[in-house]
This record gives C-alpha cells, sequence and structure tokens, in this order.
C-alpha cells in the first residue's frame, strides 16, 4: 500500500506546484453558498452601477444552483431547501430584472416560502437586508437602541464584549436599524406579500428580560447621545476599512456599511463607497457553476496549509516553491495594532490574517498555520526568526482564562450575550475557546515550537480539552464539520505535546473514531451536526474529513490497524477518482453560513498519506 501512496501524494504534489500564482501564494476558492451572490446583485441595482455582464452571470450561478423544487440550499443533504437562502435568492433574481415573477423557478421559489412561514421566519442576517430594501418592517425585530453603543467598557455587558466578527456586523446594522433607513428604486421588487405577519408576531417579540430591562433605560438616555451614538458606529467602521476599500475584508460587513454609510448622508458616488464595491468586485472566484463573490478570499489560510503540507510530504524548505511562499506569508504578517490590543496591552503585533487585504484582524488559526509553514526555514535562516517570534509570543498572549484558544480575541466569553436577539447569537456573539483551535495551537507549540504538558500554559489547554470532551469521546469542531474536525484536532494537539495515547480521554477518541467509519472505510459527516450539536452521518465519505480522522488515528497507533488500512485506501481512491469533493467541510455560522473550501480536497490528504509513510514506511 505504501507504493500507491506515494503515487497519491506525488499526483498532490504536482498539482499544487503547478497552481501556485508568481507572488508564491496560492488561491483557490472559498465557496459559501449564494448569500454573497444574490447580495452583489442587490448591491449593483441599489446603487445604479452599470455592471450588467456581472449581474447576468451572477443571476446565471444562482439559477444553475436552483434545486428541481425551487429552493436553495446551504448544503446538499438539507431537508427540501433553506428558507433564508431562498428568500435571498428569489429577491436577488427579481432584481436582477432578467427573470419576472412568472418564472416558472421562481413561482416555485415563492411557493416554497410561502409554506415555509414566509418573511417572518428567515434570518436576522436576511431581515436586515431585506429591512433595508424595504421589504421588511424595521419594527418587528432587533429591540435594541444604538445608545447600547455608548455603554462604557466598565459595565456588566457593553458593545466591547461582543466578538470581533459580531461587533463588526452590529455597528453598520445598529445604525440602519436606529435611522430605519431604506433604500429603494423605480425596479426595486416588491415581496412584502410573501411575510407572514402571524408568524412574525409570535416570533420575534420574544426578547429576553434582561434585553428588556437594558432596552428601557437606554430609551431613557437623551436624544442627543443618540446622535453621538450615530457618530461612534460611523468612526468605527471607518478606521477600520482596509487599503482594498473593503470593510474588516468580509463581504458581509462591508454590504451593510455600504448602506449605513448610505443612511448616515453619504452619496452613491462617494469615494468610500465606490471603492468598497470594488474591493467586493475583487473577491468574485470563477467556480465550476459559474462566477461567485468569496465573502472572504482564504489567500492566507490556503497559503500557509498547502506550504506546511507539501513540506511534511518531503519538500524541502530550499525548494524555491517554499521559498517562494515563505516570503510571501512574510510579507502579510501583521504589524499593526487592532481591536485585540485594546485588552491585550502589553503585547505587539505579531499574528497572520485570513485574507490578503487583512491587515489589522489576525486570528489564531492563521497564525499558528503560517507559523508552521515558515518554521523549517526559519531554522536554515535566523534572520526570519523575530518574525516567528513575534507571531509566537502574539499567540500565547491570545489564550483564554479557561485554558482554550477562541478564534479572534482573548475572554469575550460572557454568555449572557448568546441571548442577544439576533440568530446565530449562541455562536456569534461570544469568541469561546473551542476544541479545534486550541488543538491545532497545542500541535503547533509541541511538534514546531518545543512545548510539552509541562508548561503551564499548555496544561491549562489540556485541562480544558479533557473537561469540554463528549460522552461518547468525540470533541465538537467550531470551524469545521464537525466532530470529526474537533476530535482530530484535540487528538493530535494533545499527542503533539506529549500526552500518551493510552491516557483515557485518547482511547475513548479512538474508539468513537472506529466506531463512525464508513462501510467504504471512509468518514463522512453531515452539517446537520453543527446544528444538532451531535454526530450526523453524511452517509457518504469525503476526502477531508477522512484524512482528519486518518490522522487522528495514526497519531494513536504505532502501528496501521485495520481501520486505517481501510481508511487509506479509501483515502488513496478518493484522490486518484476525484471522491465527494464539493461537500462544504468548513463552518461559518450554525444553520445558516456553510464553507467548501476548493483546496481542503488536496490539502488535508496531503498531510495525512505523508504523515502515514513517515510513520509506517
Amino acid at each position: 500500500m505504501i507504493g500507491e501512496v506515494k503515487g497519491s501524494i506525488m499526483k498532490i504534489l504536482s498539482e499544487l506546484k503547478d497552481s501556485q500564482k508568481s507572488d508564491g501564494s496560492w488561491r483557490y476558492c472559498f465557496e459559501n453558498s449564494i448569500m454573497t451572490d444574490a447580495y452583489m446583485i442587490i448591491l449593483i441595482r441599489s446603487l445604479k452601477i452599470k455592471d450588467e455582464e456581472l449581474i447576468k452571470q451572477l443571476a446565471k450561478r444562482l439559477l444553475a444552483l436552483q434545486t428541481r423544487e425551487g429552493t436553495w440550499k446551504l448544503f446538499q443533504d438539507e431537508n427540501e431547501g433553506n428558507l433564508s437562502a431562498t428568500v435571498e435568492a428569489y429577491f436577488a433574481l427579481l432584481y436582477s430584472g432578467h427573470l419576472s415573477k412568472d418564472d416558472v423557478r421562481l413561482e416555485k421559489a415563492r411557493e416554497f416560502i410561502v409554506r415555509s412561514g414566509g418573511l417572518g421566519k428567515v434570518h436576522s442576517i436576511t431581515k436586515f437586508m431585506l429591512a433595508t430594501h424595504g421589504q421588511y418592517d424595521w419594527n418587528h425585530f432587533f429591540p435594541i437602541p444604538i445608545q447600547f453603543l455608548m455603554i462604557p467598557k466598565s459595565f456588566p455587558i457593553s458593545f466591547w464584549d461582543f466578538s470581533s466578527y459580531a461587533r463588526i456586523h452590529l455597528a453598520p446594522m445598529m445604525l440602519l436599524k436606529d435611522k430605519q433607513y431604506t433604500v429603494t428604486n423605480e425596479i426595486t421588487p416588491d415581496i412584502t406579500q410573501l411575510a407572514n405577519n402571524r408568524v412574525i408576531a409570535t416570533r420575534d417579540i420574544v426578547v429576553p428580560l434582561f434585553i428588556k430591562d437594558m432596552v428601557k433605560q437606554i430609551s431613557s438616555i437623551p436624544s442627543t447621545i443618540q446622535i453621538h451614538s450615530q457618530q461612534v458606529a460611523l468612526q468605527y467602521m471607518l478606521q477600520r476599512i482596509e487599503a482594498d476599500g473593503t470593510y474588516y475584508s468580509y463581504f458581509s460587513s462591508t454590504f451593510f456599511m455600504i448602506y449605513a454609510l448610505l443612511s448616515m448622508g453619504y452619496k452613491k458616488t462617494d469615494p468610500i463607497i465606490l471603492k468598497a464595491y470594488v474591493g467586493l468586485r475583487n473577491m468574485i472566484y470563477e467556480t465550476e457553476s459559474g462566477l461567485h463573490v468569496q465573502n472572504s478570499p482564504s489567500t492566507i489560510w490556503d497559503t500557509s496549509l498547502i506550504a506546511y503540507a507539501i513540506q511534511e510530504a518531503g519538500m524541502s524548505s530550499k525548494d524555491m516553491t517554499i521559498q517562494n511562499s515563505v516570503s510571501y506569508l512574510l510579507q502579510q504578517q501583521h504589524y499593526k495594532f487592532g481591536d485585540w490590543a485594546i485588552e491585550q496591552t502589553k503585547v505587539i503585533p505579531g499574528g497572520w490574517g485570513f485574507s490578503q487585504g487583512n491587515t489589522i484582524h489576525p486570528d489564531i488559526d492563521d497564525t499558528t498555520a503560517a507559523l508552521r509553514a515558515i518554521t523549517n526555514t526559519v531554522i536554515t535562516d535566523t534572520t526570519i526568526r523575530q518574525s516567528w517570534d513575534r507571531g509566537v509570543r502574539w499567540l500565547l498572549a491570545m489564550q483564554n482564562k479557561d485554558g482554550g484558544w477562541p478564534a479572534f480575541e482573548p475572554n469575550k466569553t460572557k454568555q449572557i450575550l448568546t441571548s442577544f436577539p439576533m440568530d446565530g447569537a449562541e455562536a456569534a456573539s461570544i469568541d469561546f475557546s473551542s476544541a479545534d483551535l486550541t488543538g491545532r495551537t497545542l500541535e503547533f507549540l509541541g511538534n514546531y515550537a518545543g512545548f510539552t504538558k509541562d508548561h503551564p500554559k499548555i496544561k491549562r489547554a489540556i485541562n480544558w480539552l479533557q473537561m469540554e470532551q463528549e460522552i461518547n469521546g468525540s470533541w465538537y469542531g467550531r470551524w469545521g464539520i464537525c466532530y470529526l474536525y474537533g476530535t482530530w484536532a484535540a487528538v493530535t494537539g494533545m499527542r503533539a505535546v506529549g500526552i500518551s495515547k493510552k491516557q483515557s480521554s485518547l482511547i475513548k477518541a479512538r474508539k468513537w473514531l472506529i466506531e463512525v467509519q464508513n462501510d467504504d472505510g471512509g468518514w463522512g459527516e453531515s452539517c446537520y451536526s453543527d446544528q444538532y450539536k451531535k454526530f450526523v452521518p453524511l452517509g457518504k465519505s469525503t476526502p477531508s474529513q477522512t484524512a482528519w480522522a486518518l490522522d487522528a488515528l495514526i497519531s494513536l497507533c504505532s502501528k496501521p490497524t485495520p481501520e486505517i488500512q481501510r481508511g487509506i485506501e479509501a483515502l488513496h481512491n478518493m484522490v486518484q477518482e476525484g471522491g465527494y469533493s464539493n461537500y462544504p467541510t468548513g463552518a461559518g455560522l450554525p444553520g445558516n453560513f456553510y464553507i467548501r473550501y476548493h483546496s481542503y480536497h488536496l490539502i488535508w490528504p496531503l498531510l495525512t498519506l505523508s504523515h502515514y509513510v513517515k510513520k509506517y514506511s
């Protein structure tokens, strides 16, 4: 089997080497369903920008992804369809002007929307989009006055207690709600008849008691403070616009920022708005199903992971492929202070972000990935040791008080904020420790930075992981799908810092991984796991999830077991034949945002197959 595996490794290596860009990066698609494509059509029409060919291409892709039943889905095995995605696509296609409401494809979509409860049951983000375009009553949701922004940080709850991802969306959304801003024109579709008033009345007024009390107190603040709060929201956004014109390098936050600026009197032709639009347009990627607007291009993530994986496969750090990628990554390291520095005042910048345009919003996962990629070069070229050291120091400073690692900022963990009246608040409002990020951080610190289980920070992380393990032996992964992802990260992380494979939590993890192996030898997990918070089998094996499960088992087994052999054979076949690689195995927001990384069917199989050969050949 070793010979066949080496053949698969060479196949992947050849493809990756050929796809590297001249600047040393790799640029694969970050595919996030259809929301961004729909919103781009809506934005172009709202701003009256002459970009008709793009509208035509985006509409074409939307129609290509519509199911026979007339719906749109977030993932292939989603039952019937996704209401929010279907509403977004329906409104965008009407607004595009390329379809009439009598088109049979839109009639099917409309029937599904009505049957599923109408506009009152869509996600909060979708409601913000609809309200901004006059399709939903601002008074029916999000009862938080903008004066909330003025609550001092010293109070039990303030704007600064939210995760960075929540804050960057809340600032423009709160402005839009406060202004009750709408933008319509002569071609804006009217879909208000799809609202189910009974559903709205029974669903949107359910607000936690502490929120009601807070709203009551804030509402008594003088109107002058309200006007000042609007300026605070405006300045918060303007101060976080990147050089490419986007707001924090996300499509979604930039989209709402543009409308928030309009609500504050900016003209549609203002240079800030036009540059933001160009920044969003630059996020377009041509996929097999047509042009797609990425929510946040994954260039740093892909480049870091690929450079790391091909070195694990045996490529020397002196090879020009690696030299060029390391040079590129070093140029992307952060030197600016971001919001994370408000809490961590004694740490200098040193992390990496997800996208190339990102200079102030680093994250833990991209930082460990970039550090892995450059470690071998640091050993042979001490001139870049300073960059490596800065990255490690920043990484260590981001550990949460509970011992785990968050995604962006430490200690944004106030559970009460998960009751905030926004769909998805339980996942997005706080930046809690997660098994996948904690495990991957431990893997880097153990295998690449020389840390062991005896270090105080490592001890705390291990204790947190062990407390978070599910009864069945798995771990929940926040940024991948899902229990396979979390379990892989936790297992390989603990092994890297010296935890024995005979330790009880790792024995349980191994048993669970074997129990959920598919009959074909691979592994596959549904996005429903992310919503139900329990393992839901996909019924098919995917390359990335099979690679994760196998990599964990390889780290636990001194010899190749029958389960590993079956898995390796399945993974080898997937590499040779293509496998089920179009399923989204990346996670953003449970029930709302899933990601198909177009690089994952290459990166993770390469890494796992290389570890198999390295350990067992």
